[in-house]
Formats: structure tokens, C-alpha cells, sequence
């Protein structure tokens, strides 16, 4: 038995995983009655979900306290390519939806739903988060207000002794382990996930959305394969696909199946150590970007206004779709500071074009609807982009600074 798990500890992550799909899709169709398998999937994201907050406020910490004068870290450059790339996507879903205009069959189901006033609510609601008390943000995981505490308390630790610096950085040390142990159950957990949603969903809910999902879907795809590769090319200039590819592969595999950029915190904790990357930018910037990187909520936010705009007949000139772009950008940085995400921020962007709000929270039931693809997909961008811009800002400094450098990738290693 322990030959047996040795090997299949030597096969790459991402090949247990797609057997685990595998699984996950033949026991879905061949007994879809037994429904405990299911479970392997909820213990797995909650399991990831329970460790990210104390990573994060331990990973920050440390990194911060031990961090040397006139050692430079990248966040500056990392801000700029979350921006850059948020602003990129929503104005990308602008164009996608003026060239492939969608119509939608409004239905009900979300009218209970209670969606932010304004981008004011939305900002009010971030600040709040940052001023969270530090047991409310780990409980809840705040990660805005994690990040707080961790850089205050960071901060306050510069001058401690050696010992308690010690201290730190081993219960740091200890917590990756334990992260390392929940990642090598990702193959059992996402066969869970795949035959959950298999089982709960199936695909002919969204035969009726084809098209959105198709305008939706291209367009993350596009950011993901087209802008992203450009960003990088410009930034690093030498051939992006094979980091753009790894951190897709890595990262956004995962991230497709557990839904939530919280829960990847870890896996891109990891892939960044892999990658041998800085660890006094990336335990920033991994769980920043999961707050405030949100190209696919850009694009998801953008793509379902404008599918109302066209569905309500409203003639709408570019420059007003382009201040959508801008504000779907702003908003999805902040989608994490709402409940619901990204489509709880529709009728936010609704209310520019004069759409009642009866029906701007039925394009949100809309959403929830298609949610099971639209989701997934989301996420994978999202949190692939973490890694991948973490990774940019670090090579550009180098090729900036005339240093040679290897993009480390599991297959350059």
C-alpha cells in the first residue's frame, strides 16, 4: 500500500486530477443514486477554505517582519497588471457584446435578492472590511481585513526579537505543510465536485443560454489566451505561452472545479514556491489578487448588462458602454466586499442605462442559472491571472535590471 501511494504521489498533480474527473464523470453516470460521493468534493473545498485565512495572516506576517532594508518587492508593478488587466476585460466584454448583441427570456427567481445602492455601498462595504476586528476577518474570511492585520502586525514585529521571528516563521512553515497535505486530496475532492455537479445540474439548464455562454465564456477565454499572453509578452518580451499555459494548467484547473479564488489561495501559494518565486511579494500579492483581480467578474458583469441593455431595447452609444467598462472594473475589484460576487453588481451597472431594478435582478436570476459553467470559468481566469502577474512583475524586474532569468515551470524544472 505505501509503494502503491508513493507512485501515485510521483504523478503530476494536474494528471491525478484530470483521472479524478475522469472518476468523477463515470460514477456520476453510472450511479448517480449514490450520492455521498459528493461529499469528497464539499470536505475538499471546505478543507482549503479552512486553512487559506490562517495562511494568509501567517504568510504576510512573517513575510513582512522579516523583511530586509533595500529588498525590493514588485507590488507596485503587480497592482498596475491587476488593474491593467480588470480594466482590459470589461472593455473587451464592451466590444464582444456590441459585435455579438444577446437577448435574453427574463425569468424570476432573484427578486429576493438585495443588490448594493452603489458603487458608494460597494466602496463603504471594502472599508468596513478593512476594519474588521482580526477573529471576525479569519472566521468569516475577510481577506481584506486578514491582509490589514497581517501588514499592521508585520509591521509592529520589524523590531521583535529573533526568537519570536523564529517562532513565526516555523508556525508559517507549518501551515504550508498542512496546505501541502490538503492539495494531494485535490484528485479525490474534485471527483467529488465533478459528480455533485454532474448530478445536481447536468448541462440541458443551459442549452437555453447558448449564445450568452458562448459571448461569456469567448470572451474569458480571449483574456486568457490573447490579452493576458500580450500583457506578459510586453512586460518579460520573450515567448508568454509556456507561463501563460503552466499557470492556466497549475492553477486554473483547479479553480474551474472549486469555484472560489479564496480556496486557490493555497494552490497558488504553492505553485509560486515551485516557481521559486519571491516569497515577500507573492504572500501579498496571491491573496490581494484574490480580492481585487477579478477580470472574469469584469467581463461577467459587463456582458450581462449590456445582454439587458439589448434585451430591453435601449440604444446605447460606445462612450456610455465604455464608462460601463470602467465602472464594471471598479466594481468587480470590489465584488468580493458584496454577497453574490460579480452578479450582484449587474443591477449596480444597470442603473446607468435606466434599467428598472425588477429587471435587472431578473438578468441576475439569469445568471445564477448559467452559474455553473459562468462560475468555474470565472474563477479559473481570475486566479490564474494571480499567479501569472506575480510571476510577470518578477521576471520584468529582472529583465529590467539585465539579470538573467529562467521561467520556472514544472517543465523547465
Amino acid at each position: 500500500m505505501n509503494a502503491l501511494l508513493l507512485k501515485w504521489n510521483q504523478v503530476s498533480l494536474v494528471k491525478r486530477i484530470f483521472i479524478g474527473i475522469i472518476v468523477g464523470i463515470v460514477l456520476a453516470l453510472a450511479i448517480p443514486q449514490a450520492t455521498g460521493i459528493a461529499i469528497f468534493g464539499s470536505l475538499f473545498v471546505s478543507a482549503l477554505k479552512a486553512v487559506a485565512p490562517v495562511l494568509v495572516l501567517l504568510l504576510v506576517m512573517t513575510a513582512i517582519s522579516q523583511h530586509k532594508k533595500g529588498h525590493q518587492t514588485n507590488m507596485k508593478s503587480i497592482l498596475a497588471l491587476y488593474g491593467l488587466s480588470t480594466f482590459l476585460a470589461g472593455l473587451l466584454a464592451v466590444v464582444a457584446s456590441f459585435v455579438f448583441p444577446v437577448t435574453l427570456s427574463l425569468v424570476t427567481g432573484a427578486n429576493d435578492l438585495t443588490p448594493p445602492d452603489g458603487i458608494v455601498e460597494v466602496l463603504k462595504s471594502l472599508l468596513f472590511k478593512v476594519a474588521d476586528n482580526p477573529v471576525s476577518a479569519l472566521m468569516n474570511a475577510n481577506y481584506i481585513g486578514i491582509l490589514t492585520w497581517a501588514i499592521l502586525l508585520g509591521m509592529a514585529l520589524k523590531n521583535a526579537k529573533d526568537s519570536t521571528k523564529n517562532m513565526l516563521s516555523n508556525f508559517s512553515d507549518a501551515v504550508s505543510q498542512i496546505v501541502k497535505w490538503v492539495i494531494n486530496l485535490a484528485p479525490l475532492g474534485i471527483m467529488g465536485l465533478v459528480f455533485d455537479s454532474i448530478t445536481a445540474n447536468g448541462l440541458s439548464s443551459l442549452q437555453d443560454y447558448g449564445k450568452l455562454l458562448l459571448v461569456l465564456v469567448g470572451c474569458m477565454l480571449f483574456m486568457a489566451l490573447v490579452v493576458n499572453p500580450l500583457i506578459v509578452y510586453l512586460n518579460i518580451r520573450r515567448n508568454p505561452y509556456p507561463l501563460v499555459l503552466h499557470c492556466l494548467k497549475e492553477s486554473g484547473i483547479t479553480a474551474f472545479f472549486t469555484r472560489s479564488s479564496a480556496a486557490n489561495i493555497p494552490v497558488n501559494m504553492s505553485l509560486c514556491e515551485e516557481m521559486k518565486l519571491d516569497k515577500d511579494t507573492y504572500s501579498v500579492s496571491i491573496p490581494l489578487g484574490a480580492t481585487i483581480n477579478m477580470a472574469g467578474a469584469a467581463i461577467t458583469i459587463s456582458v450581462l448588462t449590456l445582454a439587458a441593455v439589448h434585451t430591453v431595447g435601449i440604444e446605447v452609444d460606445f462612450g456610455t458602454a465604455l464608462i460601463l467598462s470602467i465602472l464594471s472594473a471598479v466594481a468587480a475589484a470590489g465584488a468580493s466586499g458584496v454577497a453574490g460576487g460579480s452578479l450582484l453588481l449587474i443591477p449596480l451597472a444597470c442603473s446607468i442605462f435606466g434599467i428598472p431594478n425588477d429587471v435587472a435582478m431578473q438578468v441576475v436570476g439569469v445568471g445564477f442559472i448559467i452559474g455553473v459553467l459562468q462560475d468555474s470559468c470565472e474563477t479559473a481566469l481570475n486566479s490564474s491571472s494571480d499567479l501569472l502577474f506575480t510571476a510577470t512583475a518578477e521576471y520584468a524586474k529582472k529583465r529590467k535590471e539585465g539579470t538573467e532569468f529562467v521561467i520556472h515551470t514544472k517543465k523547465s524544472a
